[in-house]
């Protein structure tokens, strides 16, 4: 809840208009009240609370509300400040809007008087949050259908999505590099909400540890050499939106502390302040390591990995949803197309066949890449194998696969199971290179022992032969 500030020495007038702001109003919901009955008490009030809104007495006992003006700025920060005035008069007018009030009422004035001024000043002061915010969140808002859901894993995330949609949770986001994982922050935020908030991003691994705490909870003017004017920070401009911390697992030890008592008290301060402010965002993090075998080995904190896992989605490699590729290569190209200004629509069927083949080491980014070299060098509106260096011309699977019975031929799924039979046995059991192997995440192989209802100690049975043909898992 925003808190108010209301600056004069009558006591009747506070009360009344406490009572008129603590009650929600159709689409204005209430704030918390706060009086001042003069100067002095104003900037002590200031200096413990962070008001949304100011509305200041023309006269107070110990000095004129309009001097008190720029002193009030500095001390409210962005809130908009509102004279209040029983003797009005053309100059002090001018003088008080000049000074940089937003506005001022006349006294008397009636209740939607007050509700018109109170929801002008909040709506710029949002407008202007938000205009800062334009620097880091220029995306448009992205939806479900940004999502290629053809294969059973990316469709069970998409449910997935609409139940966290559904809660102001803490989300962890984890899978490799290149696999999505802002896209799916972006979508959660999007239907988190009815009406626009703000989605503030930050790449932990981006910004060197000294300047991140700066960039996440902004700094008071003079906190250290070269502040030389209050900076907001990620946490402030988030409002009631998203903050999307992405490689969390990159972030150091001492700032996961801050993190972690930001989101047990829900309030943080600004580097050199001491004015608590509300933390009112969704949290959202990401990364492309396994944080429980980073807690393991003492690089992330546990009782920070649990505030994130609240709710948790591990993410599929490209690699193990060949489904979606044909869809992907399709978007793909249409977004390539809108960039290079080059029009390459034709995939023939063999080439998406050897498409779906590829590991994809870099997932969704790496087919993005390598499709973005193909087209600048496509002849025509056509690919073609030799436009993919990792394709060969005249594929010798495909010859093997016309030669064979469909008696001789395994489903992908026995395939899968024989693979990782295979690996096991080759490693001794030893999981973690089963998973350099297979290149495939921890995750990823234990999803996968279940699923196939696969024991370590299965190694030692007799593997038949693995066919060498190519894999889409």
């Amino acid at each position: 809840m925003d808190s108010l500030l209301v600056i004069d020495d009558n006591a009747s007038l506070c009360e009344m208009l406490k009572l008129q702001l603590e009650e929600s109003e159709g689409d204005r919901p209430g704030f918390q009240v706060e009086t001042a009955g003069s100067a002095a008490e104003a900037r002590a009030r200031l200096a413990a609370i962070q008001p949304a809104f100011v509305l200041c007495d023309m006269r107070l006992p110990d000095g004129d509300g309009v001097d008190l003006l720029p002193e009030l700025k500095v001390l409210a920060g962005d809130a908009p400040i509102v004279i209040m005035t029983a003797h009005a008069d053309m100059e002090t007018t001018i003088r008080a809007m000049k000074l940089g009030a937003f506005d001022y009422l006349q006294k008397p004035f009636d209740q939607d008087e007050v509700e018109l001024v109170v929801l002008r000043a909040l709506d710029l002061r949002r407008q202007s949050r938000r205009a800062a915010v334009l620097a880091v969140d220029t995306a448009a808002p992205q939806r479900v259908d940004d999502i290629v859901a053809e294969s059973p894993q990316m469709k069970s995330i998409v449910k997935q999505i609409g139940k966290i949609a559904a809660s102001r949770a803490s989300v962890l986001i984890q899978g490799e590099s290149g696999t999505g994982k802002e896209l799916i922050a972006r979508v959660i935020h999007t239907y988190s909400s009815d009406v626009p908030r703000p989605f503030v991003g930050i790449n932990c691994s981006a910004i060197v540890d000294t300047l991140l705490e700066s960039e996440l909870f902004g700094h008071e003017k003079g906190a250290f050499t070269g502040a030389a004017q209050t900076k907001y920070g990620k946490f402030e401009l988030a409002e009631d939106g998203t903050i999307f911390l992405d490689e969390i697992a990159e972030m150091s030890l001492p700032l996961q502390a801050k993190l972690l008592r930001v989101l047990q008290e829900r309030e943080f301060e600004r580097v050199g302040g001491v004015k608590r402010l509300p933390l009112r965002a969704r949290i959202v993090a990401a990364t492309n390591r396994d944080l429980a075998a980073e807690v393991r080995a003492e690089r992330f904190r546990e009782d920070l990995y649990q505030r994130l896992k609240v709710v948790t989605l591990e993410l599929p490699a490209l690699r193990e949803r060949p489904a979606d590729i044909p869809v992907l290569v399709q978007r793909l190209l249409g977004r390539i197309g809108d960039r290079l200004g080059k029009r390459v629509t034709r995939v023939p069927a063999e080439l998406l066949g050897h498409l779906q083949a590829l590991p994809w080491h870099g997932n969704v980014r790496e087919l993005e890449n390598t499709l973005t070299r193909a087209v600048v060098l496509a002849p025509g509106e056509v690919l073609v194998p030799e436009l993919f260096p990792a394709i060969p011309a005249e594929p010798p699977v495909r010859s093997v696969v016309r030669e064979e019975s469909p008696q001789q031929l395994l489903s992908l799924a026995e395939a899968e199971r024989r693979a990782i039979l295979a690996a096991i046995a080759h490693t001794g059991g030893h999981k973690g290179r089963t998973c350099e192997i297979l290149q495939i995440s921890r995750p990823t192989l234990e999803r996968k022992l279940q699923k196939y209802g696969l024991e370590v100690g299965e190694a030692s049975r007799p593997t038949p032969p693995a066919r060498p043909t190519r894999s889409a898992g």
